[in-house]
C-alpha cells in the first residue's frame, strides 16, 4: 500500500516563497520543515529585523511568518514593511496579551507557539488564499488588513 503525503487535507504550498522571522533555531529549522513539507518552493530564515528587512528586498516572498519579538527587538519594521508591499503575514509567537507589537496589528492571525504543522500549513495557505483575491486589474493590494 502507498503512504499518502503529510498533508493530503490541504492544498500544497506548491512554488510559494515564504519568510520566517524567528530568533530561536529550534523553531526556526522547524518551521522550515513544515513549511517544505507542504509544497513551499523556498523558506528565507532570518534571526533578526534587519536580516528579515534585506530579505524582503531581494528575495520576493509571497507571505511570512514572524515571531512578535526576535531577541529583543519588536518585529514592527519587518510587519510594516511586508504591510506596505501587501505581502500577508501572520506573527507566530508565544508573546500572547498586551504587546504592542501585537496590539499595532490587530487584524493579523496570531498563532500561538507550540502549534500543530497543520495549523501552520492552513494559516499561510489562508494568507495566501485571502491575497489572491485581492488581485484586480492586474495589480494586487494587501488581502489581510494589517
Amino acid at each position: 500500500m502507498q503512504q499518502l503525503p503529510k498533508y493530503t487535507e490541504l492544498p500544497a504550498l506548491e512554488g510559494v516563497r515564504v519568510l520566517v522571522v524567528e530568533d530561536e533555531a529550534i523553531l526556526a529549522m522547524e518551521l522550515e520543515s513544515i513549511l517544505r513539507e507542504a509544497g513551499a518552493q523556498a523558506v528565507t530564515l532570518c534571526r533578526t529585523v534587519e536580516e528579515a528587512l534585506a530579505a524582503i528586498t531581494k528575495n520576493g516572498v509571497a507571505a511570512a511568518v514572524l515571531d512578535v519579538r526576535v531577541g529583543r527587538e519588536p518585529v514592527g519594521p519587518v510587519a510594516g514593511q511586508l504591510a506596505r508591499r501587501g505581502i500577508p503575514f501572520l506573527f507566530y509567537t508565544g508573546q500572547i496579551g498586551n504587546d504592542p507589537a501585537l496590539e499595532q496589528w490587530p487584524r493579523c492571525r496570531v498563532i500561538t507557539k507550540p502549534a500543530p504543522a497543520k495549523v501552520i500549513v492552513s494559516a499561510v495557505r489562508d494568507l495566501l488564499r485571502n491575497s489572491r483575491l485581492q488581485v484586480v486589474g492586474g495589480v494586487q493590494t494587501s488581502g489581510v488588513r494589517h
